[in-house]
């Protein structure tokens, strides 16, 4: 069975998308090395609401087509999002001896991530955030 050449388009178009705002995000505001990084933390946590939202509004409130979610959810947010980043400012803010900052860095990331993504859901869903 071959590879949809229309989902991997989606995908790619969505990945150009989602990581030439990254890129620019990250040229106009960047962090000088074991600081916190605002540029990351920031596409992170607007792809994570992403991710919720478009997920949510594709499966529960649009027809479902077979480009959607490959587009929004795979390539703008997949583009958009960066965990490879995330790696290496978080190295770099254990070189410079930042161990505090790094894990509050993890931290607040990864607890806000998950935020992002209830609020997006719940937006669609049109209701209060349930945990």
């Amino acid at each position: 069975m071959g590879a949809d050449r229309r989902e991997l388009a989606a995908i790619f178009a969505g990945g150009a998308i989602g990581g030439g705002i990254r890129t620019g995000l990250s040229a106009v505001a960047g962090t000088p090395a074991g600081q916190w990084p605002w540029a990351t933390f920031a596409v992170n946590l607007v792809g994570c609401f992403l991710l919720g939202y478009f997920v949510t509004r594709l499966q529960e409130r649009l027809p479902i087509t077979a480009y959607g979610r490959p587009l929004l959810g795979t390539g703008v947010c997949g583009g958009l999002t960066t965990f490879s980043t995330f790696q290496l400012e978080l190295l770099q803010m254990l070189q410079h001896g930042n161990v505090a900052l790094a894990v509050l860095y993890v931290v607040v990331s990864a607890a806000a991530g998950f935020v992002g993504v209830a609020l997006g859901t719940a937006i669609v869903r049109r209701g209060r955030l349930t945990w």
